[in-house]
């Protein structure tokens, strides 16, 4: 006779080893998504220093976290992480947009 406490725990272990998973999964399409932007904002960056146009662009950063916000809510995300996210990502571009224009 199996023991039923030993049977759930494996079965949690194996739904806990999916999960896992799906998260490595998840992680890697972030990172090369993440990726992906960036090469768009670097080729954006070196277009603005080409044509001597500023580094930020505060009204489309403005309707940008706005979009986030409400993608967030669709997508049952606390919109105050997303909007941290992207605040994130926006400081780390117009960083890269500025050492384009030195």
């Amino acid at each position: 006779m199996t023991d039923p406490v030993t049977d759930d725990v494996i079965r949690a272990a194996q739904v806990l080893a999916d999960h896992r998973e799906s998260i490595d999964r998840l992680d890697a399409i972030l990172v090369y998504t993440l990726g992906e932007r960036f090469k768009h904002t670097q080729a954006v960056g070196r277009l603005k220093a080409e044509h001597a146009l500023p580094p930020s662009d505060p009204d489309r950063e403005a309707k940008q976290i706005a979009r986030l916000e409400d993608l967030a809510k669709r997508a049952d995300l606390d919109p105050e992480f997303a909007k941290k996210f992207l605040n994130f990502i926006i400081d780390e571009v117009i960083r890269h947009h500025k050492k384009h224009q030195e």
